[in-house]
């Protein structure tokens, strides 16, 4: 596919996820904005300790999502009688300064702290990543810029999550960290993300995927998909005051103890996917 990933001497029909892939490619959606927020409705849920999640979960992973080892040449050859794979993880100084742009904005309408995730005591682009970095923070001065290791990183999340604010990172890293973010906040089915363009476009899905294993039983989690409409209307349409009602509607629903199936717990009324939308309906209208 156009501008989608290499894939050496292999039908790009046998890599399905190449047509996401070339759908952010094509879009331009070069940064991907992930929210990891614990609703505390639901800190029950959640595996880790009460006394970390007493400090709070509140933090933003924005990810770059078009270039890094994903878009890289990926090989599959023989050499001395053995198959022998690589994929080329690659980065330009101009794709690293548009993504830590939205980060440093972002944070500027937060706390104002990022920590920009690479792994530069073994990788050059992550060297790059670093030195690119640190000269578009001389733009924001009242942000406050810390590095960490992808290894450290992903045990921090873990260990004091509360101390995050937004999280900057490559494209594979941010795979992996964002997907281990939301589970912390007790289930993947209420977090939402943006993938975004240098214009308003974007295109706005739920992490959890179509989940096609239980397509059609109504029982998915819709939470998740609702609150990425509430990013829709902030972050492409600026209707702030719409997406804050939606969340409050979302927030107002868990409070009156209505659960889906992935995130029930003693004491909670188990619904289905139709009846918690429509439960969040009647909370946004009353």
């Amino acid at each position: 596919a156009v501008g989608g990933p290499k894939w050496d001497n292999e039908p790009s029909h046998n890599r399905p996820e190449s047509a996401l892939l070339t759908l952010r490619k094509e879009l331009g959606l070069f940064a991907n904005i992930r929210p990891a927020k614990l609703f505390a409705e639901l800190s029950n849920a959640s595996p880790l300790k009460s006394e970390i999640l007493n400090k709070g979960i509140d933090f933003i992973i924005v990810r770059e999502l078009i270039g890094g080892v994903y878009f890289g040449e990926h090989k599959l050859e023989q050499k001395n009688g053995e198959k022998v794979a690589s994929d080329a993880m690659t980065y330009s100084a101009s794709q690293i300064e548009s993504i830590a742009k939205v980060a440093f904005e972002l944070a500027m309408k937060r706390k104002k702290h990022i920590v920009s995730v690479d792994k530069a005591n073994v990788l050059s682009s992550s060297r790059l990543w670093r030195e690119t970095v640190e000269e578009v923070a001389k733009d924001y001065p009242q942000v406050t810029l810390s590095h960490m290791y992808v290894d450290n990183a992903a045990m921090q999340i873990c260990r004091a999550p509360g101390q995050f604010d937004v999280i900057l990172t490559e494209n594979m890293f941010g795979d992996i960290l964002s997907d281990e973010a939301s589970i912390i906040t007790g289930t993947i089915g209420v977090i939402p993300s943006a993938s975004l363009s240098n214009t308003s476009l974007g295109m706005y899905e739920p992490i959890h995927g179509s989940a096609p294993d239980i397509a059609g039983q109504d029982i998915a989690n819709p939470i998740g998909t609702i609150l990425s409409v509430a990013m829709m209307c902030e972050l492409s349409f600026g209707l702030k005051a719409e997406s804050q009602a939606i969340q409050h509607a979302v927030q107002t629903t868990l409070k009156k103890g209505y659960r889906t199936g992935d995130m029930m717990s003693d004491g909670m009324q188990k619904v289905s996917c139709t009846q918690m939308g429509d439960m969040i309906l009647e909370s946004l209208q009353g």
